[in-house]
């Protein structure tokens, strides 16, 4: 009904690469295909890795849920639990909340100050269309976060999404 929008609640994040092949984008598939900088972006926007062609991503992805879920009910209930903690029901829009940034697990991206940031250590990132800038202190306070809630525990639960070339550690 009102999320009409979005009716295939499986968000996938996929490899550019894979086996060699080659296939023409935006054919008017049932899906479309969305470009991100790199997983930890993917996974702000809702996305979880690809069970074919990112399987041992995708089987590290299973592994952390189990830990901060208790066991891994299948992939349609994590589709329709993403779904539900990325979407705003009926209103067409991503649904974001607000938490203390350091609290934030490594991975994590959050808004603040104009600019959009990923967590890592004590530090944050700028993230930007051309990568992540250098490196500050993570600031003190609440922020509005990008990485949805069922997202952030997965990441708290050890898994590490794979990351721009530009991230300077």
């Amino acid at each position: 009904m009102g999320d009409a929008l979005w009716r295939h609640r499986a968000w996938i994040c996929c490899t550019l690469d894979w086996q060699g092949r080659r296939r023409a984008v935006m054919t008017g598939r049932r899906w479309t295909e969305l470009f991100f900088l790199d997983e930890a972006v993917a996974l702000a926007a809702g996305h979880r890795p690809c069970g074919y062609c990112r399987r041992a991503a995708f089987g590290r992805w299973k592994a952390a849920w189990a830990r901060a879920f208790g066991g891994w009910p299948g992939v349609m209930a994590v589709d329709a639990a993403l779904h539900e903690a990325r979407a705003e029901r009926g209103a067409r829009r991503m649904r974001h909340d607000r938490a203390e940034a350091r609290a934030l697990p490594d991975h994590t991206i959050f808004r603040d100050g104009g600019g959009d940031w990923l967590t890592l250590g004590d530090a944050c990132h700028a993230v930007t269309p051309e990568g992540y800038g250098a490196a500050r202190a993570r600031p003190h306070g609440p922020v509005t976060v990008l990485t949805n809630p069922v997202t952030r525990a997965v990441l708290a639960a050890g898994y590490v999404p794979a990351l721009h070339s530009t991230l300077k550690r």
